[in-house]
Formats: C-alpha cells, structure tokens, sequence
C-alpha cells in the first residue's frame, strides 16, 4: 500500500479536488464536505481555496479532503469505502493533533467529520469531546416540486451588487461584495451551480441563495440561503429552498440539503416548511484550549 501523503494542493489542483469531492457524495452517507462548499469558499479566488484545503493521498488517489472554515475548524469528508479505516483515522488524527503539521493549530479547535466514525472515535480518544449540535436537513427529488409566487431568476452580472447586499443584511457580515462574487460565479464549482436571487412584489431583493451540484443522482447542497431582516416573516426563504430544489432535480440530483445549527430554530423551520425532512443531529468534535 503506497504511503499516506498530506498535503495542500495547488490551485492547478482544485478540479481534481472537486471531482474526488463529487464522486464521494451520496445520499446513504452524507459526507459533511461538498463541492459547493469549495465553490462558496471561492469567493476568496483560486489561490485562497486552494491555500484553504489539505489533502490526504495515498500514491495518486485522494483519501481524504479537509477544508479550513476559519484558522481553528476543518471539515473534512474521507473515501466512502475508508470511513471505517482505523489506520487512516489514526494517521489523519495525528496530523490534525500536530500544529507542526499545519491542519490545525494548538489549543481550541473543532472538527466536522460527521460521516467518519473511526475518526471521530480517534479525536474522542485523544480527549476531544462533542460540540454544539447541527441538523442536516434533506429533501429528496424524485417527485415534482411545488411552485412559488416569489419571482426568482438566476443571478445575472448585472444583479451581482443586489445579491451581495441582501447577503450582507442578511448576515450581518461585510466579506461578499459584487467583485468576490464574480470571482465564484468563474470559479470551478459554479459550473455546476446556480446562485439565485429572489424578488417581491415591488422588484425589491429580499432573498438569495445558491445551489450547487455534484453530478446527477447525487446529493446537491444549498449554501448560502439569506433573506434581508427586514422581508422576513413573508416566506421568502421558503420560495428559495424550493426553488432551488426544483433546480437541483432538473440538474439530476437525487436530493437537495443543507446543514444548519441546531440553534438557528428559523433556519431549520424554514427548511422544514419547503419539505426538507430533518435528519438526526450531529456535533462538531472540539478540542479545549486556551
């Protein structure tokens, strides 16, 4: 068996990535790292994704992908057929235990590798301990979708400023502005992806959202959903979530679903009334630190 490798790839790479990332997804076990996510992550460009990832090789075939979501998480999905590899767990657990390794750094950090079970009991081994809980929410699309009265069209350059200002209301953030959001929409991922902006009866933008597949009769992700505070309450993220359901069947995904949590009560009531069937909740692992 060839040696483990870890490492972060190149942006050259980020197809690669991407396509190990899709063919890994399915809906009889999730995989808490999507294509999508890369591809929202892209907003920062090719380099930053990329500086963003480490991967995990064994001679040519990536194992294990995890992404830096801030300086002290990492998601991370593995091969579906080595979810249950003690020895990888153990090697992939002792890089993300070693800041010399450059996964993660000493003291507080957390870890998203709902569908790894020998890795998660190595972190618990090594005193790592549940975290806050998230809900993964997943509508299946083998039938029709409802329609909605809300007027969604597929975000055009013309209507980037819009969907990054109902973004930032949305999430009270400043770090998506129109010039990031032309860097995704070029980016790899958003060739299977569609960002959607949604709105009222005034033409004003209430909502957005983006929806990103990873092939046909595969799980597709939504990833961001947000309404501006002051359209809430109108079922705005509702006609969102399926509106992107209806495009992810017409794409050939076999689902649509998110993971929020647990803790945002809306989001989750949002996702329940367009259909999405709430699935047992996961933790986060996390490590105490100082």
């Amino acid at each position: 068996m060839a040696p483990l490798r870890l490492s972060s790839p190149r942006p050259a790479e980020l197809e690669s990535v991407l396509a190990a990332l899709r063919s890994w997804q399915s809906d009889a076990h999730p995989v808490p790292l999507h294509p999508g996510d890369l591809g929202w992550h892209h907003l920062r460009a090719a380099e930053a994704t990329a500086a963003a990832l480490r991967l995990w090789s064994r001679g040519e075939r990536p194992v294990a992908v995890g992404m830096l979501d801030g300086p002290q998480l990492v998601r991370l999905a593995l091969a579906p057929d080595l979810v249950g590899d003690e020895g990888l767990a153990a090697a992939v657990g002792e890089d993300i235990a070693d800041p010399e390794r450059g996964v993660l750094p000493a003291g507080r950090a957390a870890v998203e590798a709902r569908s790894a079970p020998a890795l998660c009991r190595e972190l618990l081994a090594r005193g790592w301990a549940e975290g806050d809980p998230w809900v993964p929410l997943r509508r299946g699309l083998a039938e029709p979708v409802e329609e909605t009265s809300l007027s969604i069209t597929q975000v055009a350059d013309a209507d980037l400023a819009e969907y990054a200002a109902v973004h930032r209301a949305a999430f009270g953030s400043s770090g998506v502005a129109e010039e990031r959001l032309r860097t995704m929409l070029a980016g790899p991922a958003h060739r299977d992806a569609v960002s959607l902006l949604g709105r009222d009866g005034s033409g004003i933008a209430v909502a957005v959202l983006t929806a990103w597949s990873a092939g046909p009769g595969r799980p597709g992700l939504i990833e961001p959903l947000g309404v501006s505070p002051e359209h809430r309450g109108h079922g705005h993220g509702r006609s969102m979530c399926l509106a992107a359901a209806a495009w992810l069947r017409r794409a050939g995904a076999s689902s649509a679903g998110v993971c929020t949590p647990r803790s945002l009560s809306a989001a989750v009531a949002t996702y329940r009334s367009a259909g999405y069937r709430a699935l047992p909740d996961v933790p986060d692992l996390e490590r105490p630190g100082t």
